[in-house]
């Protein structure tokens, strides 16, 4: 009787969650704060069912450390208040933060009532592009009103399945992860974005820019992993209803009734001692060199620029031509 009455008053208050990405333009150098509130508020009164709002990474300001400052500061007051005013959680792309002489890339997650609960510092910068920006090392998870256990990672961090892998160990049922791409390598991500959500039977909300430092296509990905939304290369608002009892179901009895890869992870046989940098299973790593920027092929070549030079296919150099 106990189980049946706990069974049933489970089913009877169904984990619903109102998610809402905002694939937005950012300007960079500019104060894009005022656009932003304007947003949420025209979302939250158009979509009244939305209880969390994931903006793009570095949406506040644009990719530049010039707008960098301590945390609480200025920007993140605001964003504080844009929250109390508009009663949803804000995971607020992230801002440049100054912070024991270092700059990191930080999440604030604020609540309804405009506190800030945590914030997340990016793990793995885009290096060697996202220069001079220091490595966080602490993962956030957070509980959003008793209904869900969110994570939080930024960008680049989705290229390392530990990070995800992570999260979802430590109970997130829904990952939300801003990010910032404008190259051409947005179509792996986008497959990432699904072998993260189904390998961690979770919702994986990866939230980009559009305009002049991203390209859009956004993607909202199931436990399943079946695309609820892909956009496209302009600005949208992209509201989810999310059912956190599919993540309970996926979770317990396998992703599309098939593999429990959690499970499986739990009871596993073998530990990943690739992770001890004191041994020799990561050996081979130290052979790929340093973590540069490569140069040009043609940077590299010796030259003769003297005028009229031509090309030795053979010699790789220029050589003057003869009469």
């Amino acid at each position: 009787m106990t189980l049946t009455t706990s069974f049933s008053q489970e089913r009877a208050v169904p984990r619903y969650l109102g998610v809402a990405g905002l694939q937005m333009a950012t300007k960079l150098g500019e104060d894009n704060i005022g656009r932003i509130a304007t947003r949420i508020a025209h979302t939250k009164h158009r979509y009244p069912w939305i209880d969390v709002i994931l903006l793009p990474e570095l949406c506040a300001f644009g990719p530049t450390p010039a707008f960098a400052q301590p945390l609480p500061g200025d920007a993140e007051m605001r964003f504080c208040e844009i929250a109390r005013l508009n009663r949803v959680w804000i995971v607020a792309g992230s801002l440049f933060e100054h912070r024991d002489g270092l700059i990191y890339n930080t999440t604030p997650i604020i609540d309804p009532n405009g506190v800030v609960v945590a914030r997340y510092r990016k793990m793995f910068p885009f290096m060697p592009y996202e220069h001079d920006v220091a490595s966080g090392t602490e993962f956030v998870t957070f509980d959003i009103g008793g209904v869900a256990t969110a994570g939080v990672s930024i960008c680049y961090d989705m290229w390392f399945a530990e990070t995800t892998r992570t999260l979802a160990a430590m109970g997130s049922e829904i990952i939300l992860h801003p990010t910032m791409t404008d190259t051409v390598d947005r179509e792996v991500e986008l497959a990432i974005a699904r072998a993260a959500a189904a390998t961690n039977q979770c919702y994986f909300f990866d939230i980009n820019g559009v305009g002049e430092f991203g390209n859009g296509q956004s993607i909202v990905v199931d436990p399943s992993g079946y695309v609820l939304h892909q956009a496209g290369t302009g600005e949208e608002v992209i509201p989810i209803r999310v059912d956190l009892d599919r993540v309970r179901d996926e979770r317990r009895n396998g992703m599309r009734g098939l593999g429990q890869p959690l499970k499986s992870f739990r009871d596993r046989k073998v530990d990943f001692d690739v992770y001890d940098r004191n041994n020799n299973k990561s050996r081979y790593l130290d052979t790929l060199g340093a973590l540069t920027k490569p140069n040009s092929v043609l940077d590299a070549a010796p030259r003769n620029k003297a005028l009229g030079g031509a090309l030795d296919g053979q010699a790789g150099e220029y050589q003057p031509k003869t009469p």
